[in-house]
């Protein structure tokens, strides 16, 4: 009996290792290509088991092609390699008689696209604009093997390019810097290798008004992280930096440059490192001439649906409504003697952030040391015309088209937390409510004073809570995008409760609709027509009467409307 089992035994092995009659050879060929559909010769070619143990290696010849045969049908993966690429893998290839695969070799430039600075809810409404991460399936990723080389798992073929341009023409008042007729044209380029290019240039036509331009590429490190880098351009001609007069005016000159890294160590950690350089050129009686490195960090652990994050940050922009626009990446600027001064300090926070399909929630605490916060007012000029002869000379940067002066405050600091949570509404509106307690300055309005300096001089940090809620969606049958936002804040703080905070929004009662007019079949192209109204119930006002009459309001907000069209193609 068990000679027997023995005989059965052996008879099993030779089975299972002997083809099955009838069984054709399995065999694989292809083409190894760069990125531009370049044949490559002498490349590496290895098949791989599932556990990419190597099976076989040959070499591609002059056209590229290579051919592995005499393969027992089965599950394998393909890596090929040259010098100068990257290793490219394709795994769960399904080998038969006449299996065709082609492989494409990346460089690590090629394998780049751009990730957004600030990690945004799930939650939040993306507007087609702005910079905001856009997955697709077929774009590369990295992977660490266990043999120690990064190779692209997914090569991208087949992503077509994509180019979009839009031209605005738009209207605005109230804005430092900005108010008058505008045009804007933007270009944003998705080529098929995932890097991104975004240009912007925004001018007042037919005057010596501002003008401001940023370009920006965003590059994807796939699994390993990702860089990014942005240059903005500002000329404002029309600033002043003294008080009144013909031999006043000179001009502000701003450039920034911002570069950092996203770095993902694992599937639980993520970091984030840059800084921001900008040298700004005031001009004038007493020119002034500024430079200033601004850098930040972050790094996250993620444990599911929840975040752990630590922030560090040295400065707030100009404007975080469109990351298009070059005033969004530019500190705020303002005078402190006669000098030109840029609104910095050092932030750090603590914060969890738990994401859900339809909620998100953030708790954040943090410590902030503000120097040289910008404080806004509107000058009211008295019937004599004296208006800015009472500022006491250059202390503030002064828009003759809007009547908007912007001054330094004292320096301060803060300590306080912030909460947010986001909803997501039946048809596809969102709420948000968010609340932040910490230190803001405040002024001690209706008093008269002799000189704006004075006005100055009473503006003080104080203690201070914000409650704010913002709705936003589209209508069903109308397709108009629509936002409105209020946040209320103690009537007598001029500055920001939170200034670094990413989820607050513009004080009081603000309305943003956009309007499509005609689309394309792309869903894409066509006119819109956009209408943004800023603090309309005009609150938060806090005048002072100067010694000549005059009248000068600060205000966090100021009311302000934007309209215009714009025509996508």
């Amino acid at each position: 009996m068990r000679r027997l089992h023995f005989v059965v035994f052996v008879m099993l092995i030779a089975l299972s290792t002997t083809p099955v009659r009838g069984a054709a050879p399995g065999s694989v060929s292809g083409v190894v290509c760069d990125s531009a559909g370049v044949p490559q010769l002498g490349a590496m070619v290895q098949l791989l088991r599932p556990d990419l143990s190597v099976v076989a290696s040959v070499y591609t010849n002059s056209e590229g092609r290579f051919l592995i045969s005499s393969l027992a049908p089965g599950v394998y993966a393909l890596k090929a390699m040259n010098t100068s690429f990257l290793p490219s893998l394709r795994e769960n290839i399904r080998v038969r008689a006449g299996t065709v695969v082609n492989l494409t070799l990346s460089t690590l430039y090629e394998v780049m696209q751009w990730l957004p600075s600030e990690p945004r809810s799930v939650n939040a409404q993306q507007d087609d604009w702005k910079w905001t991460l856009r997955s697709a399936a077929n774009r590369p990723l990295l992977r660490w093997l266990e043999d120690g080389p990064l190779v692209v798992v997914s090569d991208g073929s087949g992503a077509a390019p994509k180019l979009k341009a839009r031209l605005m023409a738009t209207g605005e008042e109230g804005t430092f810097g900005e108010s008058g007729e505008r045009i804007s044209a933007a270009v944003q380029e998705t080529p098929s290798n995932s890097r991104e290019l975004l240009a912007h240039v925004d001018f007042a036509p037919d005057s010596d008004a501002g003008m401001e331009s940023m370009l920006g590429f965003r590059q994807d490190l796939g699994f390993a992280g990702a860089v990014q880098s942005v240059a903005a351009i500002a000329i404002h001609p029309e600033i002043e930096n003294e008080a009144g007069g013909s031999d006043a005016a000179g001009g502000l000159d701003e450039a920034a440059f911002r570069s950092w890294e996203d770095l993902n160590l694992g599937d639980t950690l993520e970091a984030e490192v840059g800084s921001t350089q900008v040298v700004a050129h005031l001009a004038g009686r007493s020119p002034s001439t500024l430079a200033a490195m601004l850098p930040f960090a972050q790094v996250g652990w993620r444990d599911g649906d929840s975040t752990v994050r630590y922030k560090m940050a040295t400065f707030t922009p100009e404007s975080e409504t469109d990351e298009t626009q070059a005033q969004s990446w530019m500190p705020k600027m303002a005078v402190r003697d006669g000098n030109l001064v840029v609104e910095r300090g050092m932030h750090q926070e603590l914060g969890w952030e738990r994401q859900k399909e339809r909620t998100g929630m953030t708790v954040m605490v943090f410590a902030d040391r503000i120097e040289n916060p910008v404080l806004e007012a509107s000058d009211h000029f008295s019937t004599n015309g004296a208006g800015m002869s009472a500022s006491g000379g250059r202390a503030v940067l002064f828009d003759p088209s809007s009547g908007l002066m912007r001054a330094a405050g004292p320096n301060y600091s803060s300590a306080g937390m912030t909460a947010t949570l986001v909803h997501k509404l039946p048809g596809g509106n969102i709420v948000q409510v968010s609340y932040a307690t910490g230190d803001a300055l405040a002024t001690e309005a209706g008093t008269r004073v002799a000189s704006l300096q004075q006005a100055l001089d009473t503006v003080h940090p104080r203690r201070a809570q914000t409650y704010s809620i913002s709705l936003s969606g589209t209508l069903e049958g109308t397709g108009t995008h629509w936002q409105a936002s209020y946040r209320w804040q103690p009537e007598d703080t001029v500055t920001r409760v939170a200034p670094y905070s990413a989820d607050s929004v513009s004080p009081y009662l603000n309305l943003h609709l956009c309007q499509r007019i005609g689309s394309r079949r792309d869903g894409v192209s066509g006119f819109e027509a956009l209408l943004d109204l800023r603090n309309l119930l005009a609150e938060g006002y806090r005048p002072y009467m100067l010694s000549d009459g005059s009248v000068v309001v600060f205000a966090q907000n100021q009311r302000g409307i934007q309209g215009g069209l714009a025509f996508t193609f």
